[in-house]
């Protein structure tokens, strides 16, 4: 019996552990269409809030067409930039971006690497 408990208390353990590990994990699909977005809509941004930055309005893809999901305002992050989803062409085919929050750095450092890439250097 002693025996017993002990085996049930170490998967419980274990499991509490492992759980938030596998919890964090995220998976990102990124499929291609060949329909592209309509232009985007025209927002009226309302008022500037203190402690928020404004998230624009774009066009998701359901599987069959676009369809418009508005703005909102989302609590800002400091030391971090909201950038927008965004449709991007790649040959024939459009992908959605996905917005995220960057580090203020990071977009000097990518733009770096592009910039040195395009040179060979890279």
């Amino acid at each position: 019996m002693r025996a017993r408990t002990l085996i049930l208390s170490l998967l419980v353990t274990t499991a509490t552990a492992v759980l938030p590990i596998v919890s964090r994990a995220a998976v990102d699909v990124s499929i291609g269409i060949v329909v592209g977005p309509p232009a985007p809509l025209v927002e009226v941004v309302p008022a500037p809030r203190p402690g928020y930055v404004w998230a624009p309005g774009y066009w998701a893809w359901d599987g069959h067409r676009h369809f418009w999901i508005d703005g909102h305002w989302a609590i800002a992050r400091p030391g971090y930039r909201w950038v927008p989803e965004r449709w991007v062409r790649r040959g024939h085919h459009w992908y959605m971006e996905r917005g995220r929050w960057e580090r203020r750095h990071e977009r000097r450092e990518r733009e770096y690497l592009h910039r040195e890439r395009e040179r060979g250097r890279h």
